[in-house]
């Protein structure tokens, strides 16, 4: 889900869908400078700053991880005292005056920013129950399409890449979850008998705001090549099929970017 925040409208949109971000926590800030080079003077100017605020939050039972990215910052400051933790939100506050934007992202304004303008760009999940067995690695990906991956369309890519698996559909959840579309395990066919003590838990629902899917890959049980390379293999698969965002802890990756991510970092997900 992304949204544009330019007016008094935007701002309302955002804390409403947000909710202020109440009892969010920021788990990242960033902030960068982009500099021209001025042929009259022969110096570097400055064009424009950009700072980019992570958050993590919890609303109408879903997990969400913001990205709120303010760009032409004229004014910004994040001041922290030792001892004292300006992460943890209580709830923010905005408004717009003369055509900027402000943000206290804390009662005592130790994170502040004025901005021409704003960009949000979120990815939500559902609240996941504690799962018996040690969740090793997860893997969540927003995707824009209204039709998401079947279960035997993951099957036909796990074949493919020379690790078949089984399938076993979790428990019926309750009907309350209106968003949920389907949930199960996948476990390499190596695995003796009926031995679900190592495996990947997939979870296909709707997305929150209009069309779209959401993906939820967790690695369970301990520690395995095969069910790591299950997951490795299905979000490669996932994001060659299908445009939208990944997400692996608090790190926001577009799914066209995400081989090279994984390249790079030279690890599964986390």
């Amino acid at each position: 889900m992304q949204h544009h925040i330019k007016t008094v409208e935007d701002l309302r949109w955002l804390m409403a869908h947000t909710g202020g971000f109440r009892s969010g926590y920021v788990t990242d800030v960033q902030m960068s400078k982009r500099r021209l080079f001025d042929e009259e003077t022969g110096r570097d100017v400055l064009a424009d700053t950009t700072v980019t605020v992570t958050i993590r939050y919890q609303l109408r039972g879903m997990v969400r991880v913001a990205k709120l990215v303010m760009s032409g910052v004229t004014d910004f400051s994040i001041f922290e005292q030792e001892g004292a933790d300006c992460s943890s939100l209580s709830i923010i506050q905005a408004e717009c005056t003369a055509g900027r934007l402000r943000f206290w992202f804390d009662p005592q304004g130790e994170l502040y920013a004025v901005c021409e303008e704003a960009h949000l760009e979120e990815v939500a999940a559902p609240l996941l129950p504690v799962h018996p067995l040690p969740e090793l690695a997860r893997w969540t990906f927003q995707g824009h399409s209204s039709d998401g991956p079947t279960v035997s369309w993951l099957l036909t890519e796990l074949e493919q890449a020379g690790i078949p698996c089984s399938w076993v559909a979790a428990k019926k959840r309750r009907a309350s979850d209106s968003l949920m579309r389907w949930e199960g395990d996948l476990t390499p066919d190596s695995e003796s008998g009926d031995d679900r003590s190592r495996a990947v838990r997939v979870m296909v629902y709707g997305s929150l705001d209009g069309e779209g899917f959401g993906i939820v890959l967790r690695a369970l049980g301990e520690q395995d090549r095969r069910v790591s390379r299950v997951l490795a293999v299905l979000a490669d698969r996932i994001t060659q099929r299908y445009s939208g965002t990944c997400l692996v802890g608090t790190t926001m990756i577009p799914g066209r970017e995400w081989e090279y991510w994984r390249a790079r970092n030279g690890r599964a997900p986390e």
